[in-house]
C-alpha cells in the first residue's frame, strides 16, 4: 500500500477560474520550462481544455498534458506527428516536482495515459525529448517504457533540439484505469 495521491484528471473547471489548483500546476510547468516551455495561466487552460488527458497528482506534484491527432494545437512537436501518423497520442508535458521525484508519479501518469488511449483506440503515444539542451533522465525514463527513436528536429530557430519518440500500445496496455 502507499500512501501516494491518486492520479486525477484536470477538468476545464478545475482550472478556468484560475484559483490555488491552477497557480501550482502553472506553477510546476513553468520551474521546468527549459525542458517543457512556458506556460503563462491563459495558455495552460486552453491547452487543459484541449488535451485528450490532463492529469496531476497531488496539488502540484505532477502533471501530464496530452493530446491526440485532433487537437488544435500549434506546438511544432505536435504538428511533427499529425503530419507522420493518422492516430496518435501526444505528451506534450509530464512533470515531477523535485519534492516528489522517485515515488514512480511519471510512470503513474503514463500507464493512465496508456490506458486511456488504447480504451479509445490509440495504436501509439509519442513525445518528444530534448537531445539539446540535454534531458538524460527523460531519455533513461522513456527508454525503460519502451519508447524508440523515430525522427529529430531543430526547433525554435534552432535553439532547441529534440528526438522524437514512439511506443505502439499492446494488450496490456487496456488494464483497468485506475
Amino acid at each position: 500500500m502507499t500512501d501516494d495521491p491518486a492520479v486525477v484528471d484536470v477538468a476545464v473547471a478545475d482550472v478556468a477560474d484560475g484559483g490555488a489548483l491552477r497557480d501550482a500546476l502553472v506553477d510546476l510547468n513553468n520551474a521546468h520550462a527549459v525542458e517543457l516551455s512556458w506556460l503563462d495561466p491563459e495558455r495552460f487552460d486552453r491547452l487543459v481544455a484541449e488535451a485528450f488527458a490532463a492529469m496531476r497528482i497531488g496539488e502540484g506534484e505532477a502533471l501530464l498534458l496530452a493530446f491526440d491527432q485532433d487537437a488544435d494545437y500549434d506546438s511544432p512537436n505536435f504538428l511533427w506527428f499529425r503530419s507522420r501518423f493518422d492516430r496518435f497520442v501526444y505528451v506534450d508535458r509530464v512533470v515531477v516536482a523535485s519534492r516528489a521525484r522517485g515515488r514512480g508519479h511519471a510512470r503513474r501518469l503514463y500507464r493512465r495515459l496508456f490506458d486511456r488511449a488504447a480504451r479509445a483506440g490509440h495504436e501509439r503515444i509519442v513525445c518528444e525529448v530534448n537531445s539539446d539542451p540535454p534531458n538524460p533522465g527523460s531519455d533513461a525514463f522513456h527508454a525503460a517504457l519502451g519508447f524508440e527513436a523515430v525522427g529529430a528536429a531543430a526547433i525554435h530557430g534552432g535553439a532547441k533540439t529534440v528526438r522524437y519518440l514512439v511506443r505502439d500500445l499492446v494488450a496490456e496496455d487496456r488494464g483497468p484505469d485506475t
